[in-house]
């Protein structure tokens, strides 16, 4: 009979582990260069419901969030992101939300210059 309750504990165990988590742990890639990008990249992330945690990296570009994903999930977050004109890996930002971010946040190689050169 103690075996049987091992076994149905551990079926247990393992069908949480499956289920979402409360404190999930997420990393991604998102655009930026400076600390006025970080403070933009991570109040648009905290701005999603269901983000706990959220933390830019400047060199890395390397952007941590703690999620509960029984409210959000990372692709949600991306949205928010490039809303506010950063690119990550799977979604880039639209020219007018780009063209909204502070010059010196202008982080695409290819920026149209507007010097009159063409």
């Amino acid at each position: 009979m103690r075996k049987i309750l091992v076994v149905v504990i551990l079926a247990l165990v393992s069908q949480m582990a499956v289920a979402q988590e409360k404190n999930k742990k997420v990393e991604m890639q998102v655009a930026g260069k400076c600390e006025m990008c970080k403070a933009r990249i991570e109040k648009a992330a905290l701005g999603v419901k269901g983000v706990k945690y959220a933390l830019w990296d400047v060199p890395s570009h390397q952007l941590s969030l703690v999620l509960d994903e029984r409210k959000t999930n990372p692709m949600q977050v991306k949205m928010a992101l490039v809303e506010v004109g950063h690119d990550t890996k799977e979604l880039k930002a639209t020219d007018e939300a780009y063209n909204s971010v502070h010059p010196c946040c202008q982080y695409r190689e290819d920026s149209n210059d507007d010097s009159g050169h063409h």
